[in-house]
């Protein structure tokens, strides 16, 4: 599984004061998407060891989406980690087809029980990368 998806639903209190999404929702959002990504595809031997962290977020917003409308969040690796960090893309799309919001996130691998950085063995990415 080298991409992952799922659907969210806007509500309430996800809007801001112009009636759409507010920004700091599609952050948490891609970061629930990462995190879901990595739960769904990790031996329970990884997460019990490792944790992610982001280092840095690059976010284009696009469109608005409103309460009760609902977009597609899918987000994949493209390519090999870099030492303890990769970049990981997360894109939203609406039910009407248009992109909403398009990410690049830089993510590093952390030991769990440490704290410190830890190089992305080729074990722990493979079930990211794009095949």
């Amino acid at each position: 599984m080298a991409r992952f998806s799922r659907r969210i639903t806007a509500t309430d209190a996800d809007i801001d004061e112009l009636g759409h999404v507010n920004n700091a929702v599609w952050v948490r959002w891609i970061q629930e998407i990462a995190v879901a990504h990595w739960e769904a595809v990790a031996p329970p031997e990884h997460l019990a060891a490792h944790v992610w962290v982001v280092t840095r977020h690059e976010i284009d917003y696009r469109g608005n989406v409103r309460a009760g409308e609902t977009v597609t969040g899918e987000t994949w690796v493209p390519a090999p980690p870099k030492g303890a960090r990769f970049d990981r893309h997360v894109r939203f799309t609406g039910d009407d087809g248009k992109v909403k919001v398009e990410a690049v996130t830089t993510w590093a691998l952390l030991d769990r029980s440490t704290g410190r950085l830890l190089r992305v063995r080729p074990d722990i990415a493979a079930p990211f990368l794009i095949r």
